[in-house]
């Protein structure tokens, strides 16, 4: 029988219940030698923005209804809507632009639809970015997230407690909120996320070495720094030494 419109449906107090899962694209240059004559002649790569499971994970569509990807507006049918797996849309351009992804959740959740947003990189970045280039390597960008479901009513806590994933306690929404939220703090455009390494893998080790990068990067500014400020004492000086023997400094720029 339908629930009525209006009725709350009982939830489970004190519980929380977890689900990650990876969201990001992949991108490749077009081979002008391999080209497809039904590409637009501007277009420079072919990509596929996508939410996938973490491994080992289920697939997602127990829990997930559907998911909609807004391209940007230059694309013909620029809303895509996937309702079964995989969620994920492969398209072809020239630039990168911001894709609003919206997750729709099964009738079973009585939640509302969650949005995150993931930025479209079609170029390699950082240090090694020149010989990604040269490499013709494939642009990877993926990002962890949890979706997290407060108090969930009790149908759907017993669909998702079948898989496991169960956190005890309040969980991670805020201020005892009991619809669903993403896991991140909010930032500018949605929720914060860990990006994953090209490799789709992320540990500890992986932590360690950013931040070695990171400290080797304020050594070198900081001996950057030592040396202008030595720099311009050998200048003051040399201007002191004119001033004293009444020469006249050259301006410089």
């Amino acid at each position: 029988m339908p629930q009525k419109k209006g009725t709350k449906l009982p939830r489970i107090k004190g519980v929380s219940i977890y689900r990650p899962f990876i969201f990001g694209s992949i991108a490749e240059h077009i081979d002008p030698n391999n080209r497809s004559s039904s590409i637009n002649a501007d277009h420079t790569h072919q990509w596929t923005i996508y939410v996938r499971p973490c491994p080992p994970q289920p697939e997602l569509s127990y829990f997930i209804k559907k998911i909609s990807f807004k391209l940007h507006e230059t694309y013909t049918n620029s809303l895509r809507t996937i309702e079964a797996p995989p969620f994920e849309v492969t398209e072809t351009g020239w630039g990168e632009f911001e894709v609003q992804i919206k997750i729709y959740f099964v009738p079973e959740a009585n939640e509302k639809p969650q949005t995150i947003w993931h930025h479209l990189k079609l170029h390699p970045y950082g240090p090694d970015a020149e010989r990604q280039r040269e490499r013709k390597e494939p642009i990877v960008s993926e990002c962890y997230e949890e979706v997290v479901f407060n108090e969930p009513v009790e149908a759907f806590y017993d669909l998702l407690t079948s898989t496991g994933g169960v956190s005890a306690g309040r969980g991670k929404g805020s201020k005892g909120s009991k619809q669903a939220s993403m896991g991140g703090k909010k930032g500018a455009q949605g929720d914060r996320v860990a990006e994953l390494p090209f490799d789709g893998t992320y540990s500890q080790k992986e932590e360690g070495r950013e931040l070695d990068r990171l400290g080797q990067a304020i050594k070198t500014v900081e001996i950057m720094v030592k040396e202008e400020r030595k720099k311009l004492e050998e200048r003051e000086k040399i201007l002191a030494d004119l001033r004293s023997d009444g020469g006249t400094a050259v301006k410089t720029r």
